[in-house]
């Protein structure tokens, strides 16, 4: 009975997270809210076990985790990034600048450990604050373990609004530039599909619906997971095993193993983020109110210090790679939250913005994939090769 009570308390935390995000068109995020619940229920009754309870444990993890990294590869086109190269640039080299003004200055304010505990999850949310936790539990720095979930919840905070205000601003720029052409959207514009929430690509194998099974879905995934970690131990872990598991993940992608959104396909990529998301929040158990009091400052410094290098490098460069100032930098921001975020924001704000169909559309052909690519390239590739890298440098 413990534990379906445990399970309960989880999922409710989560879904008052998504109603507020909801009711406040995601201005709140839902991270954020469910974090803050979970603080509260450990700081008073709330058992520090209650997601190993709810069945969320390092064995789940350990499984969800390769499976999740395996499943980003099969949301990438190599295609679609190669035509977007000028957003893939602007966001990987917006990272760089979060990168270099923390480094430069956040280390001459904070301790080494510090900043570099806090700046993976700054660069590549939720997938790099867990990477970050567990690499710091394993090497024994518990003092910092609170640091990469605590810095991924609270620059969600800032990193939603702000996109949102540079996107609004890019709409009306472009609402402004469609009206001055005649409001005719041309024959690319009107058929192009930036509704798919994933890139297309053929599946290989041809098979009746009635084989298109979740377990075989889930099967492939776990295959490819499996290799990913062979070939990783084969050249002993010189590549991180997560960055090997989502390299094959494209690869396999690429070549129709795995089809598009292979996760949401077989129903199961809900139920592997909110355990990812539940374990994650755990590591906020360990917090108590003095110690969230020392590095509250911490954080919001070094996100003061992330964002301004990340405007600076996006302002820069926006103009030689011939996009406004606001595009570049919302590019560069995906790197806080990537996909679903990425597309769930510029399509609310497309639809705030135009005032019809054409003009909707018009915004999402021009908006849409640099969002994408951008997220992709920063949270699915960049983050996980960073923290891989900074956890070696703690």
């Amino acid at each position: 009975m413990n534990f379906i009570i445990a399970f309960l308390v989880v999922m409710v935390f989560m879904f008052i997270g998504e109603w507020v995000s909801s009711l406040s068109h995601a201005f709140i995020p839902s991270v954020f809210v469910s974090a803050v619940l979970f603080v509260i229920g450990f700081w008073t009754i709330l058992p520090k076990d209650v997601v190993t309870q709810a069945s969320y444990g390092s064995e789940f993890i350990s499984i969800c985790v390769s499976m999740l990294l395996v499943h980003l590869g099969t949301l990438m086109s190599l295609k679609e990034l190669l035509e977007q190269w000028k957003a893939v640039c602007i966001a990987l080299l917006g990272v760089c600048g979060t990168m270099l003004l923390c480094l430069l200055v956040g280390t001459w304010i904070f301790n080494w450990r510090t900043v570099i505990a806090a700046v993976p999850p700054l660069t590549g949310g939720l997938v790099s604050a867990l990477l970050m936790t567990n690499g710091l539990k394993a090497q024994g720095v518990t003092t910092l373990v609170a640091l990469p979930v605590s810095m991924f919840v609270i620059h969600s905070v800032v990193g939603y609004p702000l996109t949102s205000l540079m996107l609004r601003q890019e709409g009306d720029r472009l609402v402004k530039e469609f009206k001055s052409k005649g409001s005719k959207l041309s024959e690319e514009e009107a058929t192009s599909s930036v509704n798919s929430q994933a890139f297309r690509s053929q599946n290989v194998f041809n098979l009746k619906p009635e084989y298109e099974t979740s377990a075989f879905t889930l099967a492939r995934v776990a295959a490819v997971a499996l290799l990913s970690m062979w070939c990783a131990s084969l050249i002993k872990n010189v590549i991180n095993p997560n960055v090997v598991c989502l390299v094959f993940g494209v690869v396999a992608h690429q070549f129709g193993f795995l089809e598009d959104n292979a996760l949401n396909r077989a129903g199961v990529f809900n139920w592997l983020m909110y355990g990812l998301l539940a374990y994650v929040f755990a590591q906020l158990s360990v917090t108590t109110p003095s110690i969230m009091g020392n590095i509250i400052v911490q954080i919001i410094v070094l996100i003061f210090l992330g964002l301004l290098g990340m405007f600076l490098a996006s302002r820069v460069l926006a103009k030689p790679f011939g996009m406004s100032w606001q595009m570049a930098y919302a590019c560069s921001l995906t790197s806080l939250f990537g996909f679903p975020a990425d597309y769930i924001l510029t399509s609310e704000v497309a639809h705030t913005v135009a005032r019809d169909k054409d003009q909707e559309q018009y915004l999402l052909h021009h908006m849409m994939p640099k969002m994408l690519v951008g997220g992709f390239a920063t949270v699915s590739v960049a983050s996980v090769i960073i923290a891989s890298v900074f956890l070696k440098l703690i």
